[in-house]
């Protein structure tokens, strides 16, 4: 079975660092501290331009917390689909749910229809739903193509049993793709457990700023505090680790890649 992987990234040095280390497609973010939220329109035209080899799809997500969202919330998310679709992009990511734990049908057929032709993937909205296998099949029918899963756990290695399961619901009809903590180290177990196609993952390393000058006595954000001089970049080497820690498996490859160091 050949494996597709897609990595979160939150910007266009990433994207470059993707598309040359075996990665198939990306999904293009900001905020990755807030759980990812829609990226600018010049961080997408920009990402496009630069990687023309690489699929992306772009996280439509207006804000961090939770996937309930009012009028004003759904119609910005809209006009963001139509201006990734309208700057060139592959697919978008889109999530919303009901208070109940289900699927907002109004809102997500909305946001699908603004996308037209591009692919659809539901994302880890999915992991917060009250029933994920009557979730999957309503994800059917509206039309996803995908749905990113941790198996409702942690991390996807802890979901390995739900995500086995769903992808065997699934079959054909949809693809499952496993998310959530991927690393080297449990990349091959996942992929083994739970017999899925794609995975998705982000690989994150800090970063020391450049600025000489600092300011310690003042900070940007919230109470929250991230350090104002160390940022999380995506990792050229842990992409490649991970890529060739899955395809360990037997049996396995990158699908339409070669295994980077092989």
């Amino acid at each position: 079975m050949n494996l597709t992987f897609e990595i979160c990234i939150d910007s266009t040095a990433a994207a470059i660092d993707a598309a040359s280390s075996g990665a198939s497609r990306v999904e293009l973010c900001t905020a990755l501290f807030e759980g990812g939220i829609t990226p600018s329109l010049g961080l997408i035209e920009t990402t496009l331009a630069a990687v023309t080899a690489l699929r992306v799809h772009v996280l439509i997500r207006p804000r961090g917390g939770d996937f309930i969202y009012d009028a004003h919330e759904v119609a910005a998310m809209v006009r963001d689909i139509e201006a990734a679709r309208g700057a060139g992009a592959h697919g978008v990511v889109i999530g919303a749910l009901s208070a109940g734990g289900e699927v907002d049908l109004a809102t997500t057929e909305k946001l699908i229809a603004a996308a037209g032709s591009m692919q659809i993937t539901f994302h880890r909205a999915f992991d917060m739903v009250a029933d994920p296998r009557e979730t999957l099949e309503t994800l059917i029918r509206l039309g996803c193509h995908r749905v990113l899963t941790s198996g409702q756990e942690d991390s996807a290695l802890e979901g390995a049993p739900l995500i086995a399961d769903l992808v065997r619901q699934g079959g054909e009809r949809i693809i499952v793709m496993a998310g959530g903590g991927i690393t080297p180290r449990n990349a091959a177990r996942i992929a083994e457990a739970t017999g899925v196609r794609e995975m998705h993952f982000a690989a994150m390393v800090p970063l020391e700023s450049a600025a000489i000058f600092r300011n310690q006595r003042t900070f940007m954000g919230g109470s929250l505090r991230q350090d104002e001089y160390i940022r999380a970049v995506t990792s050229r080497e842990t992409i490649e680790a991970t890529i060739a820690a899955a395809c360990g498996t037997k049996g396995q490859s990158v699908a339409g890649r070669a295994v980077p160091g092989r």
